[in-house]
């Protein structure tokens, strides 16, 4: 008889754990932050961003040693983990004391916001463990399963090729101190690259060596005249023409420690014992498991854990409805999203009889438990090994590729993909293709079955009660045999499929097909075989011309998909499938030397071997100024890297904390008739169930006091809070929220912006600029066009998803409030007025964010307030942190855009007239809707001289969550309608897009359609414009791409060149004021407080430069510990990218004072420490406090007039993007994007660049990856989470992206602070020009099919939309006739 262990034991940290009670609920993630490991942090919760990143190492008893592997904690079980070793970012360093990875991570600016840099550093120290010297390509890849909405990848990945093997800083010598050098040779010369003395490929100025000499890329001087470094301070021959960039890239360099791969942690050699079974019987021992549930809430009730396959077999007979968990990479999501409750589980994945590899004579069977990282390398080795009988075994990596992220490949399981029998699946249309074969055992025996007959129906297979999957066999190819796999997504990597499939031929001697399968993934409710598909190829001659043809049409007839088909996208998904037909066929017959395919053709055909990327960051050299301007790290980066960094979910639980779970609307329009909460209130840890008529105060709020906090009468929108549930634990109070019953009177919902401009489902107010007559203008012009453009909704994706604790104080009403908001006065305000309490007693804190992008503007402000209801109500502190899918159903995201427009131009492109009705997506309530509508309608004329201009815009009342603030606030959107016409007059009249840009671009001297003339010392687009053209060739590269376009067929390159103006102000007036708090205390350490907060834009930073500049004290002084409402009062959002302008002239002024009343003392003291000015003075009774104000002047305007000023100031820059589409399927590839961005005099200018890298990778994945669609049947949001929202990965970014700032030819005309310029919001837009630059690819692929109408592209251009813009011979088969377009389509953008 099995005597089972009833607990677990493993290692975190080196530290060993045992727990006897494991709770089987609980995600290894969810126990690591129980024990205070808050490094780990939740970001989604269905593995799909990677902030839960952790290295999990297993003793491999096969290979004698340990073997380590990222995971994510979020899905993996606290019951999986007897017998393993986990290491957090914790486990790796502190900030005093970090690992290299931590280090340079923070060094190279490779984390501002740092909520997801803990699992970029996991993934990094994981690979390196692995493999010591890694390749730049390997470090690329091994981010497959991280994402970053903050800094755009590049630095990140900056830092971490510093580890390369063939990485650029290969070339610093580490000391045994771990200080980088730059190495010795045998001229010094300047001691920088390039210099006439040295002729080095490459190397690193050594700081110490060469005091700040710049690097430039050529030698002024001849070798004889080189300074060769002597004028020291001085600077250098070379000086010029220095990219200051990389110096300081240098001077981080050379602070690196040094990285020594055989100083890592050891496994626990106890855990190696313990694994092998070696342990002394005194010692824990390892035995199968059978844990039970002690908690009356428990959802799994009992676990089993198996060591061999009889002991698992013997289970699932007892137990046959057991769920079987591996990687839990499904499971784990179907728990946590779906609410599945499997109360009997039995984790497989130390079985080892389901990972054996065995070779037979024909084909290979594969253990099914073996991991996907596994499999992966066990096909390589199979493809190298037997390279004439390998078909299959390349199909399946080509279906691997893209498979999901590194942290998933490496737990979950062969088993799983084929047992879920998922119509998506990546792996089993090659298998069904490959004619593998499954075998099946059970107690009773074990029996083989085809895959072809083991998929049932939808989620349904041929696995009998008490039966499991064992083995699945995959054949040798065979010769004159080609197997091949595709798969389309809505990004390249770590994403589910739309479209996958697998393809194989066998032809005899002579040509002719013998045997042929087609399976495709995503065109029916399982894998399927296309038959007739196959049918038609038997028997005939392959590379015949005419089978194409034949093909293609079999598969559109028996593949068609209806209007209505879930999952929607019916034509794409068809298209894709004859165009993977149509690639497979041209690849197999070249492959076959099967009838007459050029090499052009096949290269075209194939996918892109990825390469890697690179970038370049240029900047002029600070002179004047010992700490402003320059490129410091973000002050908590290596807080940020180690995982020391507290957000809100990271603080620890204040006295006997409660939690709170929102009961969401199940309809997007509805009365509430009834809220039943007693099934709730009855069950365990329940403390209260709150609604409206629990608010004692305003239910009422947001700045037009048309919104409640909880609905009285009516819900708007799917998702919104329609009561409030307080309990003991989250999972109590989550499982309680759905015991609440609500009935409803369902009523009619609007969705879209075209529905409700067509239904005049718009709120009252309206913003109109006019100048000039519109009619006449028109009237005169050589050609007029009208037509629409339509931009979409955008989540903002901060890592950390709202979240507030609330505490009360136990006396006067007091209360602070813990909050992840930009706009702390507004929560206390806000929360003031529902509790009934003065302002005065509610304090607002806000440390940091993990993200804002406006989206914490305001609506973070409901968040925190049923916080604090909950708190006020129960006398207890209350944490509310939303979850990634309720987080995106409420918080509102970017306002969808639809315009009409006429445009009035002459026959050479030069603008006449506009007449433009702007309609945005308001949501339920107007929030801050007018204030982006007033920023869209005054940015249409982006850098344009429009001519006589009629602009309206309106506000759309709609029942979708109310969309607020998002990075741009409008601008984007109104540019974007602006560009997307100029692109169809560019079609219209057959000029040059940029032609017509150039032509109309604003000169110093013009006047904005808001009459603000652009001032000459200030307007700078047109230099950018002119030196961008001529840096990066585009006349060349013009040449070269329609070259290209000239001799391809399936790929086509596009080029687009797109500029930008943003206006720096809040709209409304009295925002634009800030306000600090100044400390200088006795040891002279210095304490500021200011308005803004930190969200990971470096606001922090900026503001103790400053206060380090004008106090004239070191940097590392100065501490900034928190926003909060008792230390800044009436506080401006955090928002318009006017926060360093406003609290920076606020520090200014406040340290100005002080370095004032200290001066006499240091003119007195020369020698003496800053800490003993400080203590002098404080003996003299000198004031060593000051609070600072600043407001900026001159601002102020008026819509119903036209006239005042609307921005203080315009930040302005240009992009330039390449991009390759593949036509068949309409993914594409950024090739390079050239930036360059007139920012004043920088306060920071790597932070700066860090803000524009990141800013432009916001904006290409708004205009590319990231749809946003809804269910018109439900009005429900469809994509939530990353697994169905897609925002740019780290491989999608530009392979080469080249970032400069502009220097500003009158570096001082500005009346900001030092002369700076916000950054935060203006080069967003630039993420366009790969919009644009998709588009003229696209008109390529056109001009070679002929197609004749007009292109109408709207934005995001996804892969489904370019795919289909392209209009060939394929899209054309598998349009559906307008009369078949019945019914409600399963999504639509709104």
């Amino acid at each position: 008889m099995t005597v089972f262990g009833t607990g677990i034991l493993f290692y975190v940290n080196g530290t060993q754990v045992t727990i006897d009670d494991v709770d089987l609920d609980m995600t290894l993630l969810q126990y690591l932050r129980s024990t205070g490991l808050t490094g780990t942090k939740l970001g989604c919760g269905e593995g799909g961003c990677g902030a839960c990143t952790v290295m999990v190492s297993t003793y491999n008893v096969d290979l004698g040693r340990p073997t380590h592997a990222t995971a994510n904690a979020c899905l993996y079980p606290l019951y999986a983990m007897d017998g393993k070793h986990v290491v957090t970012v914790e486990g790796l360093g502190s900030a005093k004391h970090p690992h290299p990875v931590q280090q340079r991570i923070a060094l190279l600016h490779g984390s501002q916001c740092g909520f997801c840099t803990p699992g970029f550093v996991m993934s990094l120290y994981t690979l390196l463990r692995n493999n010591p010297k890694p390749t730049e390509l390997d470090i690329e890849e091994c981010f497959d399963g991280n994402l970053c909405r903050c800094t755009g990848y590049r630095p990140i990945l900056d830092a971490a090729k510093t580890f390369a093997s063939d990485a650029w800083k290969a070339g610093a010598n580490v000391g045994k101190d771990g200080i980088a050098r730059a190495p010795e040779t045998e001229s010094k010369g300047c001691g920088i690259e390039g210099c006439c003395q040295t002729k080095k490929p490459f190397s690193l100025p050594d700081p110490a060596r060469v005091n700040g000499v710049s690097e430039a890329s050529e030698c002024a001087k001849t070798s004889e005249d080189c300074c060769k470094g002597a004028k020291g301070s001085e600077g250098c021959c070379k000086t010029k023409d220095a990219n200051w960039a990389n110096v300081e890239k240098s001077e981080a360099v050379a602070k690196f420690r040094a990285y020594d791969a055989t100083q890592e942690p050891i496994f626990p050699p106890f855990l190696a014992r313990y694994v092998r079974g070696e342990t002394e019987s005194a010692e824990a021992q390892r035995r199968e498991l059978h844990l039970r549930a002690t908690q009356d809430d428990a959802q799994c009730t009992q676990v089993f854990r198996p060591l061999t396959l009889d002991s698992l077999l013997e289970i699932v007979t007892e137990h046959p409805t057991a769920k079987l968990v591996a990687g839990n990479s499904e499971v784990g999501v179907e728990i946590k999203f779906k609410r599945t409750q499997f109360a009997t589980q039995v984790y497989v994945g130390d079985v080892p009889e389901l990972r054996t590899v065995e070779r037979c004579a024909n084909g290979v069977e594969f253990g099914v438990n073996i991991t996907l990282a596994r499999f992966e390398h066990e096909l390589r080795a199979l493809s190298r090994e037997l390279p004439e009988q390998s078909q299959c075994y390349a199909a399946l990596l080509e279906a691997l590729r893209f498979f999901a992220g590194n942290q998933i490949r490496n737990v979950a399981t062969v088993a799983g993909n084929i047992a879920t029998a998922s119509p998506i699946s990546d792996l089993n249309p090659v298998f069904l293709a490959a004619g593998s074969v499954l075998t099946l055992v059970s107690a009773s025996g074990s029996r083989q079955v085809p895959i072809s007959e083991f998929f049932l129906g939808y989620r349904r297979t041929a696995l009998a009660p008490g039966e499991i999957l064992h083995k699945v066999f995959v054949p040798h190819s065979r010769p004159r045999e080609i197997v091949r796999a595709f798969k389309q997504a809505k990004r390249k990597d770590d994403d589910i499929a739309i479209v996958t499939c697998a393809m194989r031929v066998r032809v005899d001697d002579a040509g002719r097909v013998e045997e042929a399968a087609y399976a495709f993934g995503g065109m029916a409710p399982t894998t399927v075989l296309a038959k007739s598909v196959g049918a038609a190829s038997v028997g005939s001659t392959w590379g015949d011309a005419a089978l194409l043809g034949q093909l293609v049409a079999a598969c559109h007839a028996e593949l068609q998909l209806p209007y209505t088909v879930p999952g929607g996208m019916a034509e794409y998904r068809t298209a894709l499938a004859c165009s993977f037909v149509r690639k497979f066929w041209t690849l197999s017959c070249a492959a076959l030397g099967s009838g007459d395919i050029e090499p052009q053709i096949v290269s075209e055909m194939e996918e892109d071997e990825r390469t890697v990327s690179h970038g370049q960051q240029a900047y002029e050299r600070v002179s004047d100024r010992a700490i402003v301007g320059h490129g410091v790290a973000h002050v908590s980066a290596l807080q940020q890297t180690t995982g020391e960094a507290r957000y809100i979910d990271d603080m620890p639980a204040v006295g006997a904390e409660l939690h709170m779970a929102l009961v969401p609307s199940a309809h997007p329009h509805a009365h509430v008739l009834k809220v039943d909460s007693a099934e709730a209130l009855a069950m365990a840890g329940v403390k209260c169930v709150l609604t409206h008529e629990d608010v004692p105060g305003s239910n009422i709020w947001n700045i037009f006091h048309d919104e409640e906090l909880l609905p009285s009468r009516t819900v708007h929108h799917v998702g919104q809070p329609v009561a409030l549930v307080v309990a003991a634990t989250q999972r109590q109070a989550q499982a309680a929220a759905q015991r609440v019953h609500i009935t409803y009177e369902v009523l009619p919902a609007v969705l879209t912006v075209r529905d409700a401009v067509a239904q005049g489902a718009l709120f009252a107010e309206e913003r109109k600029l006019v100048r000039g007559d519109v009619d006449a203008a028109l009237a005169a012009s050589d050609v007029t066009l009208s037509g629409t453009s339509y931009c979409g909704a955008q989540e903002h994706f901060y890592l950390e998803t709202m979240g507030a604790v609330a505490v009360p104080k136990g006396e006067n009403g007091e209360m602070d409030l813990y909050a992840s908001t930009q706009n702390p006065t507004e929560a206390q305000m806000v929360c003031a007025e529902a509790l009934g309490v003065p302002a005065a007693r509610i304090v607002c804190h806000v440390k940091r964010m993990g993200g804002g992008f406006g989206g914490k503007e305001s609506r973070a402000v409901l968040v925190s307030t049923l916080a604090a209801l909950g708190a006020q109500h129960t006398g207890q502190a209350v944490r509310l942190v939303l979850d990634r899918d309720v987080d995106m159903q409420m918080s509102g995201q970017r306002h969808p855009f639809y315009a009409t427009w006429t445009v009035g131009a002459t026959r050479s492109g030069e603008l006449r007239a506009l007449r433009m009705r702007l309609y945005s997506n308001g949501g339920f309530s107007h929030d801050l809707s007018m204030g982006v509508l007033e920023r869209a309608v005054s940015h249409v004329d982006n850098c344009y001289r429009l001519g006589a201009a009629d602009i309206v815009g309106r506000v759309c009342r709609t029942n979708t969550q109310s969309n607020t603030a998002f990075r741009s606030f409008g601008g984007c959107q109104g540019m974007i309608m602006t560009e997307s016409m100029l692109c169809e007059l560019a079609d219209h009249i057959n000029v040059p897009i940029e032609h017509i840009r150039r032509i109309n671009m604003y000169n110093a001297g013009d006047v904005t359609p808001f009459s603000q003339p652009l001032l000459a010392e200030d307007w700078n687009v047109p230099r950018m414009w002119d030196q961008l053209e001529r840096e990066a060739e585009v006349a060349v590269r013009r040449a070269e791409i329609d070259e290209f376009n000239r001799t391809t067929q399936f790929r086509k390159r596009g080029l687009a060149m797109v500029p930008t103006k943003f206006g720096i102000s809040f709209g409304v007036k009295h925002l634009n004021q800030g306000m600090s708090l100044v400390h200088v205390y006795m040891d002279g350490s210095v304490l500021v407080a200011h308005g803004g907060t930190e969200m990971g834009q470096g606001l922090h930073t900026k503001m103790a430069q400053i206060a380090a500049e004008t106090l004239d004290v070191p940097l590392s002084t100065i501490f900034i510990s928190e926003t909060a409402t008792n230390t800044a009062a009436n506080t401006s959002p955090t928002a318009a990218s006017a926060s360093s302008d406003l609290n920076g002239y606020a520090v200014y002024n406040a340290c100005k004072v002080l370095a004032d009343r200290l001066r006499p003392y240091r003119e007195r003291m020369h020698d003496a420490s800053f800490a003993t000015i400080a203590k002098t003075a404080y003996l003299d009774r000198v004031k060593l406090s000051e609070a600072g104000h600043y407001a900026t002047p001159d601002i102020g305007f008026s819509w119903a007039e036209n006239s005042g000023l609307l921005y203080f100031y315009f930040t302005q820059g240009v992009a330039l993007a390449e991009v390759e589409l593949d036509v068949l399927t309409g993914s594409h590839t950024t090739r390079r994007v050239d930036i360059i961005m007139d920012v004043g005099r920088s306060l920071n200018k790597a932070i700066d660049i860090g803000q524009i890298e990141g800013a432009f990778a916001q904006g290409q994945g708004w205009c590319t990856t990231e749809e946003f669609l809804y269910s018109p049947a439900t009005g429900r949001l469809l994509t939530q989470g990353p697994g169905n929202y897609k925002i740019p990965s780290a491989l999608d970014i530009p392979r080469d992206l080249r970032v400069s700032l502009m220097e500003p030819e009158q570096p001082n005309a500005l009346k900001t602070i030092f002369s700076s310029k916000g950054i935060g919001e203006p080069p967003l837009f630039l993420g366009a020009s790969v919009f644009f630059a998709l588009r003229d690819a696209v008109m390529a692929a056109r001009k070679n099919n002929d197609a004749k109408s007009p292109l109408h592209m709207e934005c995001p251009a996804t892969a489904e939309v370019l795919r289909m813009a392209c209009e060939d011979d394929i899209v054309e088969l598998t349009r559906i006739p307008h009369e078949q377009r019945q019914g409600v389509p399963f999504a639509v953008r709104i």
